[in-house]
């Protein structure tokens, strides 16, 4: 039980710090481009498109549906939060909760291999995180803004879930398995999923300027890695408080 507390301590601290920051950068960075891209979306028809790129993860960083220009879309929409305060509270609370998810994974999957002992090799673990959950899945399905068209929302699924596994897979089998073999499978798995390609849409045609979905790529990028490289130091500095020691959180059951 102990352990079990110290676990989710840990991931509820870092994932509260870092969700916060993911938000107040979100603020600033990527929802005035989605915004924009809104205003295209409205005036080519209020289409909706499902602009999720797998299930909730700050890589998606798709913190926003259409806002409905009429009563009639707004019926057909559902209800959505107002622009503003109402907008950013909802943001921060997502992220937040999606910053302990991915607090727990990190945590669970650093004590395999030893625990976080500091926030340096916490650095170290969030930029894995992000090369995991942010990066990889990004090459082939880059974040999209309201009125782009998208594949299929289960195929998309499937192949950011699979992607993830694969470059997790691969990454742990650099990092802890040592023999030629096992690096050669590891960089297998990490390829793998960009060679077999991500799911596409019938058509690229789409009202967005290029130029509004590169800065909005950039962004989500950004702010997702500086999302996880806190999300990561936060865990070491909390649990270097908490154990006072490198030891792993399994050795603290007392």
């Amino acid at each position: 039980m102990t352990l079990f507390r110290n676990v989710v301590f840990i991931a509820a601290i870092a994932g509260l710090v870092a969700g916060v920051v993911l938000a107040c950068m979100q603020a600033y960075a990527t929802v005035p481009l989605i915004l924009k891209a809104e205003v295209y979306e409205q005036a080519g028809g209020g289409h909706t498109h499902d602009h999720g790129l797998a299930p909730a993860a700050p890589g998606s960083n798709a913190v926003s549906s259409a806002v409905p220009a009429e009563a009639a879309t707004a019926q057909e929409e559902g209800w959505a939060p107002a622009d503003g305060f109402e907008r950013f509270a909802f943001n921060v609370v997502a992220n937040v909760v999606t910053g302990i998810g991915f607090a727990l994974i990190l945590v669970a999957a650093s004590e395999f291999a030893g625990g976080i002992g500091n926030w340096r090799q916490g650095v170290f673990w969030g930029f894995a995180g992000f090369a995991v959950f942010t990066l990889a899945p990004n090459l082939g399905l880059p974040p999209e803004l309201p009125a782009m068209p998208t594949a299929d929302l289960a195929q998309r699924q499937i192949w950011w879930t699979a992607t993830v596994v694969a470059t997790a897979a691969g990454l742990g089998l650099l990092a802890f398995r040592k023999s030629l073999p096992l690096a050669l499978l590891a960089v297998a798995l990490i390829v793998a999923p960009h060679i077999f390609g991500a799911p596409q849409p019938d058509s690229f045609e789409s009202p967005i300027p290029e130029g509004l979905h590169h800065q909005f790529v950039v962004a989500v990028t950004l702010t997702n890695l500086v999302f996880w490289l806190v999300l990561g130091a936060v865990v070491g500095l909390v649990r270097g408080r908490l154990t006072g020691t490198a030891t792993g959180l399994r050795e603290n059951l007392a």
